[in-house]
């Protein structure tokens, strides 16, 4: 029961922390801005990173092709940052909120802060590169701004919560184009012939490829920028009819200057702003239910509009369901194996006592390290209860082959198996134990982030397995136990 009683203190994340040696930067900027400030604003960055003696190297892409699996335009930049903790007095946790401090004097930036391989895991479930996105879902892309602003704040309030950002969406000078049905109809077009005649004009249209030694590239015919810059020019673009005439753009629709959304977020045909955060200091679970119930309570939301989390820890709540579920097909199967190898369900119960004692000991041991229940924790518990298992064979089917087959009364059966059963059950445990302490001794090094959180499970569970296995099956089988009436026992 004490053991139980720690579960609801211990925190929940997808993945332990990575150490990669490597940090990966993602320094962001106002929509519009040019590339020779970008670049300004990304050696700026540099120079913040390189003043510290943990970094030994930074490298720098601004922008990404419009081709690009990850496009995105020159006003964000993608910073890759090498590390030594050696060169240091500090810690990684505490390197990162110095750095995250010293990054906050670069004005104009918004600055968030991964490693190559956690970054991109985190793109992958959520779309953000961050452990955290919060997403705002409605129709009017005002409302959704108040209310992404208004979550924002609630999250930089939030403890845990670092590297607060909301997606980058301005207002930016546009030329709208309305065409006049009447006048289009009356030269034979239709609005879609002179939006695609507009298209071609400004956006371009491949015609034909040329050969460069091994290279085959497109031919794309366009207006030239000085016909596309000015609004006069842009009302003169010529466009041709089906009856022969060869009108100007103004003839046939209007042209207004106005200004819209540099970009517009959709998902599930809904439209979206991401607030998107990382977590530092706190379990990735806590923070995410805080920021639930402190939005929920501080972030009305209108009819229409609504706020889904997404991230790591989504991942973790279905990564949980599933492995509870197959833990407990698990020890269904198990049990039910043991039913017929001992002919007996009290001795099948008995053996499968083990696994609280186990449980004991694996629970102890996350709360004592990092105090975090994980994928990888999750899977050296289930490790944990196979090995937890053998050691009950071990006992109970010795008792019940001294019992049958030598004729041993209940209590010196019990005596004897036990005192039999303890060398090969100390030899199993300890050599399983002693595999795992290097592992968990190098926790910290890179690599073994995955591998750490399940040698500890599994460590400290075998150490209360073991130790309560000498002293309580055997008291429970002489008071409960008892040889099967039916066969002789398959497990010897």
């Amino acid at each position: 029961m004490a053991t139980l009683a720690v579960v609801p203190f211990l925190g929940r994340a997808f993945l332990p922390e990575f150490n990669e040696g490597t940090l990966t930067l993602n320094v962001v900027t106002l929509p519009g801005t040019s590339l020779q400030e970008s670049d300004r604003l990304g050696r700026r960055v540099e120079e913040v990173l390189l003043s510290f003696p943990e970094v030994t190297s930074t490298s720098r892409r601004t922008g990404r092709a419009e081709l690009d699996e990850h496009a995105q335009d020159v006003n964000a930049a993608e910073l890759d940052v090498g590390l030594d903790l050696s060169r240091g007095t500090r810690s990684k946790e505490q390197l990162l909120e110095a750095l995250r401090k010293a990054l906050t004097q670069v004005p104009g930036v918004i600055v968030t802060i991964g490693q190559p391989l956690s970054h991109r895991i985190d793109h992958m479930l959520s779309g953000t590169r961050a452990n955290i996105a919060l997403k705002v879902y409605g129709d009017d892309l005002d409302q959704l701004r108040t209310l992404a602003e208004q979550v924002k704040k609630v999250a930089e309030t939030t403890a845990g919560a670092v590297d607060v950002a909301i997606e980058q969406q301005v207002d930016i000078p546009q030329i709208g184009i309305r065409a006049d049905r009447d006048t289009v109809a009356r030269y034979g077009l239709t609005s879609g012939e002179v939006a695609e005649a507009v298209e071609r004009a400004f956006a371009g249209e491949t015609v034909g490829t040329v050969l460069e030694g091994q290279r085959v590239v497109d031919i794309a015919v366009r207006l030239d920028d000085a016909s596309r810059e000015d609004l006069d020019a842009i009302a003169a673009t010529p466009i041709d009819t089906p009856t022969g005439h060869r009108l100007p753009l103004k003839m046939l629709a209007s042209l207004t200057r106005e200004t819209g959304p540099n970009t517009i977020s959709r998902e599930g045909v809904q439209r979206k702003m991401v607030v998107q955060a990382n977590v530092a200091g706190r379990d990735l679970s806590t923070v995410v239910e805080e920021l639930r119930a402190r939005i929920t309570r501080e972030v009305p939301m209108p009819t229409g509009y609504y706020v889904d989390y997404g991230g790591q820890f989504e991942s973790a709540e279905a990564a949980t369901r599933t492995i509870g579920w197959l833990s407990v097909g698990v020890v269904v199967g198990v049990f039910m194996l043991l039913v017929v190898a001992f002919g007996s369900v009290r001795n099948a119960l008995l053996t499968l006592i083990n696994l609280p004692l186990a449980l004991i000991g694996g629970v102890l041991a996350v709360a004592l390290t990092s105090g975090v229940v994980s994928v990888a924790s999750l899977v050296g518990f289930i490790t944990l209860f196979g090995i937890a298992t053998r050691n009950g064979i071990l006992m109970v089917s010795h008792y019940e082959h001294l019992m049958t087959v030598e004729r041993k009364g209940l209590a010196e059966a019990v005596v004897q198996g036990s005192l039999e059963r303890l060398a090969p059950v100390l030899m199993t445990a300890l050599c399983a134990g002693l595999a795992l302490v290097p592992l968990v001794i190098a926790g910290g090094e890179a690599g073994n982030e995955i591998q750490a959180p399940m040698g500890v499970v599994i460590l400290g569970g075998l150490l209360s397995s073991t130790f309560l296995n000498m002293l309580v099956v055997p008291v429970l089988f002489r008071l409960f136990g008892r040889a099967s009436p039916f066969r002789t026992p398959r497990i010897s």
